[in-house]
């Protein structure tokens, strides 16, 4: 969706992945490369201005799967000397207390996914203070929208289920506060970010709907299939129960906090800066949900 949102503004774009991804817009290039590879990743970004890092790991091999990752594309960065902007999320932070997380909250996870994420930043902070590397770091919280189904906790999970008339299935108070970054807005504060000069060098919360509670956000997938949408919801102790025989549900435990208290992203340094903006919920509900009755056997 970047890749879409960059070629639809004039610009040259080339994604770098290992296996050809299912659609590319228009004017699109692709290069085959394996970012843990620090030449091979290097020679695919040739005669780059701005390297956009969105890469992940599978969600139960983070500590040893993503560095090396991150480490491919900062080599890549340092030696095309392009500017690096890198897409990430808020387990750095660790629990706040529910309180609006800011820019400038320290990153303090304890746990073992947020300490990789924390070290990460660390990387990439430290290669840019030592003057090595350009970078403008963009972080946003529980992706969903067209396109996102599994690994997402708006994923196939609820607007899936949603549709064939089951219940959503949840983890911890459908009833608090939660942000949720809609995929289209993502993008295009990632492109603002390698495109306006003033983003360079500094740490940004990218721009979203409105934050509300989960069971708003049902509702108005309920207001848009036509029917009440139930919730069954699993407390953390069934949650590390289920983990034992499931290595994701396993992961999941560690991140529960975030669905124990009000989880908010606080994006108003970027709307400060780069203006209004954020799909409403309600747009963005109704755009996925389109997406999803699109797809073979959707009811």
């Amino acid at each position: 969706m970047l890749a879409a949102v960059l070629a639809g503004r004039g610009l040259s774009v080339r994604v770098v992945s290992r296996h050809r991804p299912p659609e590319l817009a228009d004017g699109v290039d692709w290069r085959a490369a394996d970012a843990t590879d620090l030449d091979a990743a290097a020679d695919a970004a040739k005669g780059a201005s701005v390297i956009y890092q969105c890469l992940n790991a599978p969600y139960n091999q983070w500590p040893e799967r993503f560095p090396p990752l991150q480490r491919g594309v900062l080599a890549a960065a340092e030696r095309t000397g392009a500017l690096l902007v890198s897409l990430e999320n808020l387990y750095g932070y660790g629990p706040a207390g529910g309180r609006p997380m800011t820019e400038d909250l320290p990153l303090a996870a304890t746990g073992v996914k947020g300490r990789t994420r924390a070290a990460m930043t660390a990387e990439l902070l430290a290669a840019a203070a030592a003057g090595r590397v350009r970078i403008a770091i963009g972080r946003a919280s529980d992706f969903f929208g067209p396109g996102v189904t599994a690994g997402s906790t708006l994923g196939e999970r609820v607007f899936g289920n949603a549709l064939a008339g089951r219940r959503a299935d949840f983890i911890g108070n459908p009833g608090l506060p939660h942000t949720y970054s809609y995929v289209p807005d993502i993008a295009a504060g990632l492109a603002t970010l390698g495109t306006d000069a003033r983003a360079a060098g500094q740490v940004w919360h990218l721009p979203g709907p409105a934050t509300g509670t989960t069971r708003a956000l049902l509702d108005l997938v309920a207001d848009q299939v036509g029917h009440p949408v139930g919730v069954r919801s699993l407390p953390k102790l069934a949650v590390r129960a289920l983990g034992l025989a499931n290595p994701v549900l396993r992961e999941l435990a560690e991140t529960s906090y975030q669905f124990g208290e009000p989880f908010i992203l606080d994006t108003s340094k970027y709307q400060a800066a780069f203006g209004a903006a954020g799909t409403p919920l309600a747009d963005a509900v109704a755009a996925t949900l389109a997406w999803y009755r699109t797809r073979p056997g959707t009811p």
